[in-house]
């Protein structure tokens, strides 16, 4: 049987619940912290936004790769927003008045659902591109023959 790129099931459900869990341990954290909802926001929507940008960094770095063309100002876009929420969240930890557990906590469930996210995301394409090539070839109507048309003289 040929194994055309289509990742492991065990490394599919390990994706999947590294996202989950980075996902589930931050929402999990914020609910049971001690701030403002308005903080809670912020962290909440940092990782929405995080989340998004790693997985449109890795399509378009996928699709460059696979010369599917890529304006250079998305790829761009996408690594900016990327770094911008990173650095959002290093700032926002930074500046608070959480004990160093509680931020390196929230660091690391941030790093680990942006590391899920992109590899749940690579596994998604992989699988689709390897149901695509065992699928048979879909029929290709012949052309239709030319009318012959006898020279005029």
């Amino acid at each position: 049987m040929t194994n055309h790129g289509k990742p492991t099931p065990a490394f599919i459900g390990a994706s999947w619940a590294a996202l989950l869990l980075g996902i589930v341990c931050f929402g999990v954290g914020l609910w049971n912290a001690g701030m403002a909802r308005s903080e809670k926001g912020f962290y909440a929507a940092v990782l929405i936004m995080g989340v998004f940008a790693a997985v449109s960094v890795q399509k378009a770095v996928r699709d460059r790769a696979e010369a599917v063309p890529v304006s250079a100002l998305y790829l761009g876009l996408s690594w900016l927003v990327t770094g911008a929420g990173v650095v959002m969240l290093t700032v926002g930890l930074w500046n608070s008045g959480m004990a160093l557990s509680e931020k390196g906590f929230y660091g690391l469930a941030y790093g680990m659902t942006l590391f899920a996210a992109v590899a749940v995301q690579k596994n998604v394409r992989d699988g689709l591109a390897a149901r695509t090539a065992e699928r048979p070839p879909a029929y290709v109507m012949p052309e239709a023959p030319q009318a012959y048309y006898p020279p005029v003289s």
